[in-house]
């Protein structure tokens, strides 16, 4: 069997295409881990009616004991809670021996609304729509929120981390996937680009100059041959979006710099050294971008990692990005 961290949004509509071509389908999803679990709370699993299987809810360890609950599940049409752990004999029978516990929702596609707020989250998807969804643990009753109905859902979507609150109610966010704008086809932005897909980011190479900007360079990657700033102001980046300037070329860099400071980009970097970002900083400010604004740019651009090569710089910007995203001290 094939255990592959599957993006959310394609394991629900396998799930929902394998309910309604007749052969069933289940969910199962992650709800809460201690210790060294393997897979974050969110990660699901699908499995058909005839035990086929996409997705992951821990790497392998337990996927065969939750198939098992899944069949079952799907068999009587009613959901359940599975708990494993290493307290728990069946569980380390199962596999999951790395000292963690974890706990996973089942739920048949048939039960309840689950088909019509899957359909929902779907639909959400294609729109690029955050929504979230919530399960009552006791009941299985399920709700779908969207941004801006209620505060604490807002506080998931924005922290993009499922929970189980304090009134037992699983909320899981259902966020448009991540996306890294790079401005200047460069070396380092191959690499980049490459490593930011594998951590479900949807990368857009931005660069006017066609010889750097090719699909050979970039293959299977969105490219844009427009002017950074006009190619930004499309793009309209917003607090899902990174953007990153490696072109090192001032005529390219500076434009775009301006739109993403104006916009909610959540990382801004930039390439250059100590003495390049000195100058960049004079420009901007002598073109009338605040100091704040200013502070929002990660430049000289990645962690202070002692990065040399293209992939290493790539490896300590994607590094800097995802702990702006994430938070992390």
């Amino acid at each position: 069997m094939d255990y592959q961290a599957t993006a959310t949004d394609a394991i629900i509509a396998t799930a929902l295409e394998w309910h309604r071509s007749g052969r069933g389908a289940v969910l199962a999803t992650v709800i809460e881990t201690w210790g060294s679990s393997p897979r974050q709370a969110g990660s699901q699993l699908a499995v058909s009616g005839q035990g086929h299987i996409i997705g992951s809810v821990s790497a392998g360890c337990v996927e065969a004991a939750v198939i098992g609950e899944a069949l079952e599940a799907f068999a009587a049409q009613t959901p359940r809670i599975c708990s494993y752990g290493v307290s728990d004999e069946t569980a380390f029978a199962a596999g999951l021996a790395c000292g963690g516990n974890i706990r996973i929702l089942v739920e048949p596609v048939a039960f309840g609304q689950n088909e019509t707020h899957l359909d929902a989250l779907v639909r959400a998807q294609a729109d690029k729509r955050p929504m979230a969804s919530s399960v009552n643990l006791q009941t299985f009753a399920s709700q779908l929120w969207a941004h801006g109905e209620d505060p604490a859902i807002d506080a998931v979507l924005r922290n993009d981390r499922a929970v189980v609150d304090d009134s037992n109610c699983f909320i899981m966010p259902h966020n448009p996937a991540l996306r890294l704008v790079i401005v200047g086809a460069v070396h380092i932005a191959q690499p980049l680009a490459a490593m930011a897909r594998m951590v479900n980011f949807d990368p857009v190479i931005v660069d006017p100059r066609e010889t750097f900007a090719t699909t050979e360079r970039f293959a299977g990657h969105v490219i844009v041959t427009d002017w950074p700033d006009a190619a930004l102001s499309a793009l309209k980046p917003d607090a899902r979006t990174a953007v990153v300037l490696l072109s090192h070329d001032p005529k390219l860099d500076d434009p775009a710099l301006h739109i993403a400071l104006q916009s909610q980009a959540f990382y801004i970097g930039a390439l250059g050294s100590k003495k390049t970002n000195a100058k960049r900083v004079e420009r901007l400010v002598a073109s009338g971008v605040s100091d704040a604004q200013i502070a929002r740019i990660h430049a000289p651009v990645g962690a202070a990692i002692g990065a040399k090569s293209p992939a290493e710089i790539a490896i300590s910007i994607l590094a800097q990005m995802i702990q702006v995203l994430r938070a992390a001290p």
